[in-house]
């Protein structure tokens, strides 16, 4: 009995020092969850219930188990690489062509294959949520897997809709000597303002707003005309003012602008002269001011954008993976897909820092980063082997010291053994 007794302890310290090397072998394996042997005493049965003077009969690997704490994070210069920090894993295609064959992973080294998708070294393609439209408020398809594709051509351009004007007109500024406005009469205007917009093809046209001061009179306010003009060729402006009137724009006392109201002015749509549809925008002028002091543009913006051509990948902490493209847009290319389960530690484990579903794992549940119980996502970055060495070498000396005991053990009983035998 004692030499089966001991057998089992040489068993169960061999598989301590086989999991211990397994993880020091593994420190630097990315995503890499260490692992520890969990042990359970045996004692023989018998009809009576084990007698409180039967010694045990030796020791039982009952698990190798995973422990799957945070490891640190490694930050590289590559877009493409992403760490989970928190709860979750990153949900991955074996098979790119088959978007059921799911296993899941912490390892996040990700990088472009010759078909423009998505995966890791072993050619398993990320998986993400499928966007609803071209805008991150537009949402995701938490129902619908996708594998996340680079080859997404050029960046479409974008007619401009708003153009925001913020100026400061000075209130020294008298009315014209040109009373009858004329965009090629400087004389006509006291200041100019001009911005590139687009049409639906990308293509730029000039938008040049003119200011005209109005006469000052005795009252608590006073009114300026603007004046807006397609200029691409500055010898033939084309005037985009609704019906031909130019906007007023009136400041009270204190040099506030007061109207229009919500500082919006819609302007006449201009055709191109092309295939483009005609741009139809509105100005605003909100936070414009008129005060003693020269007239300076504070702020300009327009929403619209050319063509442009893929530049580069970004994702955000909550696993947004947007294309960039040289135009200044950005296009949400997919939302990363993540799993949790409500017992990781019962995960089948594949290999590659792999794991699948398993009867004692239960249940998928998808998820997003940054939301429930799901952990954020840093881009840049790598989650390192949560393996402590120095830890690590210490239980390789405790499994190392109980390998020699039990070898003591039998050799204990051995030498009782030849005794016996060579009793006469």
């Amino acid at each position: 009995m004692s030499f089966t007794t001991a057998l089992s302890g040489l068993n169960a310290a061999s598989n301590n020092l086989s999991v211990t090397g397994n993880n020091i072998a593994n420190a630097n394996t990315t995503g890499f969850k260490k692992s520890r042997s969990e042990f359970a005493d045996v004692y023989a049965s018998s009809l009576g219930g084990v007698n409180k003077t039967q010694p045990g009969a030796g020791v039982r690997v009952t698990e190798v188990a995973q422990q799957f704490n945070q490891g640190n994070l490694d930050f590289t210069e590559n877009s493409l690489d992403m760490a989970i920090s928190g709860e979750g894993f990153f949900t991955l295609a074996n098979d790119p062509a088959d978007l059921k064959s799911l296993v899941y992973s912490r390892s996040g080294a990700f990088r472009v294959n010759k078909d423009g998708l998505v995966t890791n070294t072993q050619g398993q393609a990320l998986l993400a949520y499928s966007p609803n439209g071209t805008a991150v408020s537009d949402g995701f398809s938490q129902g619908v897997l996708k594998t996340v594709s680079l080859n997404t051509g050029a960046g479409l351009p974008v007619s401009t809709k708003n153009v925001e004007l913020q100026v400061n007109l000075d209130s020294n500024n008298t009315v014209p000597v040109t009373a009858t406005f004329d965009p090629l009469d400087s004389t006509s205007y006291n200041q100019q303002s001009s911005v590139s917009i687009y049409d639906s093809l990308g293509e730029s046209h000039t938008l040049t707003t003119y200011f005209v001061a109005g006469p000052v009179t005795g009252g608590a306010t006073r009114d300026w005309k603007a004046y807006h003009y397609i200029t691409d060729d500055p010898a033939i402006p084309v005037s985009i003012d609704t019906g031909g009137i130019p906007a007023t724009l009136t400041f009270d006392s204190t040099g506030k602008l007061t109207a229009p109201a919500n500082g919006q002015v819609p302007l006449a749509p201009y055709s191109t002269g092309t295939s483009a549809a005609d741009i139809t925008a509105r100005m605003n002028y909100s936070g414009s001011t008129q005060l003693s002091a020269p007239f300076s543009v504070d702020a300009l913006t327009q929403d619209g954008l050319a063509a442009g051509k893929l530049t580069g990948i970004s994702i955000d902490d909550e696993g947004v993976i947007f294309a960039r493209f040289s135009n200044g847009g950005a296009t949400p290319l997919g939302k990363v897909a993540m799993t949790r389960f409500p017992n990781p530690q019962g995960l089948s484990k594949l290999g590659d820092t792999n794991w699948a579903q398993s009867a004692n794992s239960g249940e998928p549940i998808p998820g997003e980063a940054g939301t429930g119980n799901f952990g954020l996502i840093q881009s840049g970055a790598l989650e390192q082997s949560n393996v402590d060495l120095s830890a690590q070498l210490v239980n390789l000396i405790v499994a190392q010291q109980a390998y020699q005991a039990n070898s003591q053990t039998i050799s204990t009983e051995n030498s009782i053994v030849q005794t016996i035998l060579n009793i006469r």
